[in-house]
């Protein structure tokens, strides 16, 4: 009977340390959404962008009917599958460049004279990967709180230009 008490005791003890020791499948289901920092409603969204026309319409449109266009771009658009592959491939450059990424930055660029008549001399917008130079210190500190472009880093353009207001 001893004996039995041993063999009972070492199942029990073997499907706890099997059940606390052995990884758990994550299902889909239980993946934690969280709310990123910026958020703001589709109010606050429609103030910025009347704003915008308000201030900068006339000029940006200005510079378009230059080359014979009614307006400039004022909006860029990427699919979800472009984002996520860009994301994806910055993040490997960044670790092959010694950097580790720790968001982007989007930039306003105009094309230039030589970009063609469907987008000479427009708006343009591109993401550039940012983060700081990767180290061997496993304490990693950011006081500044707003990391550098990553040298050498690829810039992600060629999104669709839009020239209607939020919404659209």
């Amino acid at each position: 009977m001893k004996k039995l008490s041993y063999i009972i005791l070492g199942i029990i003890i073997g499907a706890l340390a099997t059940y606390f020791f052995c990884p758990k499948q994550i299902s889909e289901n239980s993946v934690t959404i969280v709310k990123p920092k910026g958020v703001i409603s589709v109010e606050k969204a429609k103030e910025l962008n009347a704003n915008w026309t308000l201030h900068r319409k006339a000029a940006v449109d200005s510079a378009a009917q230059k080359q014979g266009r009614n307006q400039d771009d004022r909006s860029t658009y990427w699919s979800l599958e472009d984002i996520e592959n860009y994301l994806g491939y910055a993040k490997n450059q960044a670790d092959s460049l010694g950097y580790q990424m720790t968001g982007v930055r989007v930039y306003l660029g105009v094309y230039g004279k030589n970009a063609g008549q469907t987008k000479k001399d427009l708006t343009t917008m591109f993401i550039v990967p940012t983060g700081k130079k990767s180290t061997a210190s496993s304490l990693n500190l950011n006081f500044r709180g707003n990391d550098g472009d990553i040298p050498g880093g690829d810039p992600l353009n060629d999104g669709n230009g839009g020239q209607g207001g939020y919404p659209q």
